[in-house]
């Protein structure tokens, strides 16, 4: 079975607001006898705004090309891989899974501004989680790591290198009786303390968010899906809010 994906989302943070369109291609995938997902992401985004740091007025303006990323997602346990037929009667109990990705740097990226739509540099994203059902319900936990390489064209020909930043996050999420789902969402960051030529920049960032989605089926092939999240804490004053719609078709899979 596969998936396509478009949605547009916008991120504000201070003046600062950030619009990105995005298409994704889903494949679902046997592994070793689990379920599983190969994902390709494609954005692009617009940024404006004016801000200080440090004293010094930033204008930022850029559009174009988001860094594309790749994901693996596979399921070690509770979510065997099954055809359409066999999917129907399929019960969830415990499912525990895990995932790695990985950004490419081939996004519209200016070495003389601070902001910018790419970032000229990688990062790798492996991860963990687990749900548990309870009737209508689910307990999503999940930890993740992201790691940076480093950009050495930072405003001109300068290193900005970064440390891990950890995230945990839950999800509580409520299946109606058509398979639409609701879910609330808090996320928890810290880490990610940043140098310039090797000299500490910002300090560690300790960030939480809530959020919530909301998915609901239009037909057996096609869904749409909302989504809005706040940062309440933030350690460096970098919170920022943001709003997302997606349509999502799927087709294939065996009988």
């Amino acid at each position: 079975m596969s998936f396509v994906t478009g949605g547009i989302a916008q991120a504000k943070s201070g003046s600062y607001t950030l619009n990105t369109q995005a298409v994704s291609l889903t494949h679902v995938i046997d592994v070793a006898g689990q379920s599983g997902r190969l994902t390709l992401t494609m954005p692009y985004s617009e940024l404006s705004g004016t801000g200080h740091v440090g004293g010094q007025t930033i204008n930022a303006s850029a559009e174009g090309l988001s860094d594309p990323m790749i994901k693996a997602s596979f399921n070690l346990y509770g979510a065997p891989a099954l055809s359409n037929s066999e999917f129907k009667n399929y019960q969830q109990d415990l499912i525990i899974g895990a995932s790695i990705a990985a950004t490419i740097p081939w996004g519209e990226y200016n070495s003389n501004q601070i902001v910018n739509v790419g970032g000229n540099r990688s990062l790798i994203q492996p991860a963990m989680g687990l749900s548990q059902a309870a009737g209508p319900w689910r307990l999503e936990l999940a930890g993740m790591a992201t790691i940076y390489t480093s950009n050495t064209s930072y405003m001109g020909s300068n290193t900005l290198s970064q440390n891990p930043v950890y995230s945990g996050e839950t999800h509580v999420i409520y299946y109606f009786p058509s398979t639409a789902w609701i879910s609330a969402d808090a996320t928890y960051f810290t880490g990610g303390q940043t140098y310039v030529n090797g000299i500490p920049a910002n300090g560690t960032q300790e960030n939480w968010r809530f959020g919530t989605t909301l998915s609901y089926p239009i037909d057996k092939q096609n869904s749409i899906r909302l989504s809005g999240s706040k940062g309440v804490y933030s350690r460096t004053d970098t919170s920022y809010n943001a709003v997302g719609i997606s349509w999502q078709y799927r087709w294939g899979g065996n009988p």
